[in-house]
């Protein structure tokens, strides 16, 4: 049996022909000539969609609706009526109807709305397979090219908004063909950085923008001009920005929407830094020795970012009046949307919202955060929620109504890991499970990318033997000692600072208000 239908109209002997239709189709039937059935029989069963007449003697159907919403909230009703009047469409679209059809209806019109209302998610589903079959011959081909760094982008555009068609599928097996087709494009990808990212470095002219480039290629033009918004939103990956995309549609058009590369290793001590000073960490240190901490320096990492900006823009000739926040508490931000008049004074406001990455973090450290979060669309939807109820979004809608030009970035992604790779180091030997840097580092060389002179790739050499290496796809550094339980603690966990298409390929976004 297709699905059970209730249907309501004061005429229902006139419909006969139409119910022998949908009976022939495979549905069940059940019909009533007034409200007060109606309502009587959704108490009684179980029905998978509902018709109803808008105008029949005693209930109308905008109180039948009522009625039978406050028994099943749930359950479609698609609303048939002969008027065509304004309100009484509104009334029903706001009583939470799922379609609205004007009499007279035929039978194919009726069909077409239980398709749209039942099987709306299979029909979607086949549609997704159908079409991704297509392009996975062709991205399978395209891995197997000399791709260049704008392709690898490309490549990983379409990836992100596969991932997203299928993530209400209901075609498992075509999911794992994707997921085995993301995999192998992580293996391509980390090949394709370890073979050109010192190039990248040293001037190669088909070198990706890259973290240090940014602000100079992107925002420096419009300062100046006119005053606007920088957002940086930390650790946001590319597929969790289309999330908040359609959020921020009721306010602004999205302009440009662009993706560039992290520099490595992948995490906020070198990434965002290099992003405001629009240098790598290896020239910040030699420019501003008092202000750079190596891994085991004493301090916070990221403590005079606004300091770095403030130098980058000088050196650009950007004299300009410019407000730096950070945002790491709830309290702070909220503060923030009751002082915004305030930054309205300033050429340039820069705020740094860190929510993301406390959110990777916290996911790790609390059971509560991995329940919500437990596979990547799962991840995806508590960002999609955090946002939609954050002072953020009230920031936002304040620039927007104030018609100020907006940016948003990040300085990294991030991955999920579940594929321990062993390594050992000394006692100074940095902690982030992405990247190691430290002296008499002991690894398997094809389980990680490695830079034995760190100057290579432009950064800072805390002495002579020292050297970085980063782990690849979905891995994360374990120590031998205590393995087992170090494994399972981190194992399924969001983590940055090696190299991925996650990590590594990032949004920068122009938005104006609407």
């Amino acid at each position: 049996m297709e699905a059970r239908i209730l249907w309501a109209d004061d005429e229902i002997d006139l419909l006969k022909p139409h119910i022998l239709f949908l009976q022939e189709k495979g549905f069940e039937i059940d019909t009533v000539n007034n409200g007060a059935d109606a309502v009587e029989m959704s108490q009684e069963h179980h029905y998978d969609i509902i018709f109803l007449d808008e105008n029949m003697p005693g209930l109308t159907g905008l109180e039948t609706l009522a009625k039978i919403k406050q028994i099943n909230q749930n359950v479609p009703i698609i609303m048939i009526t002969k008027s065509e009047e304004e309100h009484i469409m509104e009334e029903a679209i706001g009583g939470q109807i799922s379609d609205y059809l004007i009499k007279p209806v035929n039978p194919n019109q009726i069909l077409l709305s239980l398709k749209k209302n039942l099987d709306s998610k299979d029909l979607v589903s086949q549609k997704n397979t159908s079409d991704y079959q297509m392009e996975f011959r062709q991205i399978g081909m395209q891995l197997n090219d000399r791709l260049d760094a704008d392709e690898w982008a490309q490549i990983y555009d379409k990836l992100v908004k596969w991932e997203l068609r299928f993530e209400n599928s209901t075609d498992a097996g075509m999911k794992e063909v994707f997921l085995m087709q993301k995999k192998e494009a992580n293996t391509q990808f980390c090949k394709f950085v370890d073979k050109n990212y010192r190039s990248w470095l040293n001037g190669d002219e088909d070198a990706p923008l890259l973290s240090h480039q940014l602000l100079e290629k992107k925002l420096m033009s419009h300062l100046g001009q006119e005053p606007c918004f920088l957002i940086v939103i930390d650790n946001l990956r590319y597929d969790q920005w289309m999330m908040l995309k359609p959020l921020l549609s009721e306010f602004y058009n999205v302009d440009k929407e662009e993706l560039f590369y992290s520099i490595l290793p992948t995490a906020t001590h070198y990434a965002r830094n290099a992003l405001f000073a629009g240098m790598m960490p290896l020239e910040i240190e030699k420019k501003f020795p008092d202000l750079w901490l190596n891994e085991n320096d004493e301090g916070g990492k990221n403590m005079h970012e606004k300091e770095f900006l403030e130098a980058n823009l000088k050196r650009h000739g950007k004299h300009i009046k410019m407000s730096y926040n950070k945002v790491v508490k709830l309290d702070f931000a909220k503060k923030l949307v009751d002082r915004f008049n305030e930054l309205l004074q300033n050429d340039l406001n820069v705020i740094v919202y860190n929510f993301v990455d406390m959110l990777s973090h916290a996911r790790t450290e609390m059971e509560v955060i991995k329940e919500l979060a437990d596979d990547e669309a799962a991840y995806r939807s508590l960002t999609r929620s955090w946002f939609n109820h954050s002072p953020l979004k009230e920031i936002f809608k304040k620039i927007a109504e104030k018609k100020i030009k907006t940016f948003i970035t990040t300085d990294h992604g991030t991955i999920r890991v579940d594929n321990p790779v062993k390594v050992l180091g000394d006692k100074n030997t940095n902690t982030n499970l992405r990247y190691k840097v430290g002296r008499n580092l002991n690894y398997n060389e094809k389980e990680v990318l490695i830079s034995s002179n760190p100057e290579d790739i432009m950064l800072p050499k805390e002495n002579v033997s020292s050297q970085f290496i980063f782990s690849k796809e979905n891995d994360f550094f374990a120590y031998p000692n205590n393995y087992n339980y170090y494994v399972n603690y981190y194992k399924d966990t969001f983590q940055h600072g090696g190299v991925s298409l996650e990590e590594m390929i990032i949004p920068w976004i122009e938005l104006s208000a609407k």
